[in-house]
């Protein structure tokens, strides 16, 4: 009874909360002010299939950039780029909510699309994200001009091997726990491939104290394992970037040459000691390769 009375109350204790400005430890305090500057955009909402989607609209231009984060990310981890295209690009950039198959996330961000009047995007997305724009792409390529992805993997059975003790176990915990082993593997393996940067640390421990819900990062872990077939149309191909890390902790080597293998047309670019957030923790270097390959005289999908 004592142990079913301490199981018990471990599931009331709450997840703490700790705001980034308690944990960046860096110097530029410009970057951590354009962040809580950029937070103050208001974001817009829509309710899907019982899923509260939030999701930023903002920027010029008459073409558009839908921005998706991985399993851990939220909207806003995109602010960097978002900032430095939304001169020239209208953005949308969403959060996902606990929705836990591709299908239902892709028929939401359609509606989103189709609610705002924007009939293509260019997709950018990275790890969860880069792998939902694989599937965006093969499901509804009139929709897609361009498409990135960043730091992913192809369908596969490896993550659901490597993984599937870890999941049972995360389902059943309380969330603070859940998110304090979370916590525990950004430390150890994603924060000193990032070369310990310091924004980088802080925005995705941020992420583990309260701005994501375990029901979110959980059913995103099915969107991870969720298989689909991939477009294999060699012209279609050629609208294609993968952006890479040659140190990425996520993402193993095998995963990595099989994603290159199943687009050869595509272009790659590698980050050279960056890890799994590059467009967090390189900025710079990634707006730029994305600037690049957004404005090239690259054929659009048709």
């Amino acid at each position: 009874m004592i142990l079913l009375a301490i199981c018990a109350i471990s599931y009331l204790i709450p997840t703490p909360h700790h705001s980034i400005s308690e944990l960046y430890d860096g110097k530029d305090q410009m970057v951590l002010n354009s962040l809580s500057n950029f937070r103050k955009i208001p974001t817009q909402s829509l309710d899907y299939e019982g899923n509260t989607w939030e999701y930023l609209i903002t920027g010029e231009g008459k073409k558009s950039i839908l921005f998706l984060h991985g399993m851990a990310g939220n909207y806003d981890f995109w602010w960097q780029q978002i900032n430095a295209f939304k001169a020239d690009y209208r953005i949308v950039s969403v959060t996902y909510p606990p929705v836990s198959s591709l299908a239902e996330m892709g028929k939401a961000i359609i509606t989103i699309l189709d609610k705002n009047n924007i009939q293509e995007v260019n997709l950018v997305g990275s790890s969860l994200g880069g792998y939902f724009a694989q599937y965006l792409l093969a499901t509804y390529p009139n929709r897609i001009q361009k498409a990135v992805f960043g730091n992913t993997f192809p369908p596969n059975d490896l993550l659901e091997k490597q993984n599937s003790k870890l999941v049972v176990i995360a389902k059943v915990v309380p969330e603070w726990l859940m998110m304090y082993f979370l916590r525990q593997g950004l430390y150890k393996n994603v924060i000193p491939a990032a070369q310990n940067d310091p924004l980088a640390k802080a925005v995705l421990i941020e992420n583990t104290y309260g701005r994501m819900s375990k029901s979110q990062f959980v059913a995103r872990y099915s969107c991870v394992i969720d298989k689909f077939q991939p477009i294999n149309d060699p012209q279609k191909q050629e609208n294609i970037m993968i952006f890479e890390a040659d140190n990425d902790p996520l993402v193993p080597v095998e995963l990595r040459t099989k994603l290159k293998q199943l687009y050869p047309q595509a272009q790659v670019h590698t980050f050279h000691k960056k890890g799994h957030f590059p467009y967090l923790n390189a900025a710079f270097e990634y707006n730029q390769a994305l600037k690049e390959f957004l404005s090239d005289s690259l054929k659009i999908i048709q």
